[in-house]
């Protein structure tokens, strides 16, 4: 039976002026993007981020997803390498970066000059892939509630229904992903297993926790979900994105708001839909 793909992770990280950021890597005398594997039981979001900021120093934060790379390695072996789209957060200055045995250089590099300068076919189509993407975009992250008790199993009012261990560490696992989507706002149903969903980030991050019995499934109203939706999806770039937590029963009537196909999200899944000026760039579907 042949090995299991290894899993990597990256990011096309762009900035303003049409600038790409590439690597060297000594050890093969070429310049890529900046990724690497994930750790056990890691997530692919999670990894992305960590690689840039463990090989290039940089912050970022995730934009549109890219295809997924698949190619065999020297050792015989396939690797499989998940990307997005990406922004630094904070300074993108990198002329104080320090070479090391594995990055030795780390570059900002012009669009142009990028194409040639990447050592390997794949990266040049990624990078053509990610060219229209390139702008920047806002998050609004529509979220299945964790893994809560069975209705048949809770006697007391539904409303009150918590998480389950399972649904306890799902929540937590959170945290990561959605601070690499730029989550600045969480809303949510006002049900106990809504807010324990994103009460970890909430309490990670700071960020203001707003109850909502509109997006509940005794009080959700078509009129009430669609309203809090387009609230969404106004705001500058600067204001970050948000995460909105809710029931499958709702989960239908969010997403015609957001005039996106209906999807099946499985407890603690979400779906990420990108906007920009109120119109939707793109959307990817992430398990928990």
């Amino acid at each position: 039976m042949e090995p299991r793909d290894v899993r990597a992770a990256g990011a096309v990280v762009t900035r303003k002026g049409g600038e790409v950021l590439l690597v060297h890597r000594p050890k093969y005398d070429d310049w890529s993007f900046p990724k690497g594997k994930l750790d056990p039981g890691e997530h692919v979001v999670t990894a992305a981020v960590r690689e840039v900021a463990e090989e290039t120093g940089l912050d970022v934060r995730l934009g549109p997803a890219l295809a997924q790379q698949r190619y065999r390695m020297s050792n015989g072996r396939w690797k499989s390498v998940d990307y997005w789209t990406a922004r630094v957060v904070g300074s993108d200055d990198v002329s104080g970066y320090r070479p090391n045995a594995e990055i030795d250089a780390v570059e900002w590099v012009p669009w142009q000059d990028a194409e040639q300068r990447l050592t390997y076919p794949y990266d040049r189509d990624t990078l053509a892939e990610a060219r229209p993407l390139r702008r920047r975009t806002r998050t609004l992250v529509v979220l299945r509630h964790a893994k809560a008790r069975s209705r048949s199993a809770w006697r007391k009012d539904d409303r009150l229904r918590p998480l389950i261990r399972l649904g306890e560490t799902q929540s937590q696992r959170l945290v990561p992903l959605l601070a690499a989507f730029d989550v600045m706002a969480v809303h949510t149903s006002s049900s106990a297993r809504c807010v324990q969903t994103v009460a970890p980030y909430a309490d990670v991050t700071g960020w203001p926790l707003e109850l909502h019995d509109e997006l509940s499934e005794e009080g959700a109203t078509l009129e009430g979900v669609v309203d809090l939706v387009d609230d969404l999806l106004v705001g500058d770039l600067d204001s970050g994105g948000a995460v909105l937590c809710t029931h499958r029963p709702v989960l239908p009537t969010v997403l015609d708001a957001l005039q996106v196909p209906d999807v099946a999200l499985e407890p603690g899944a979400m779906l990420v839909v990108h906007h920009r000026k109120g119109k939707v760039v793109a959307t990817e579907l992430l398990a928990p």
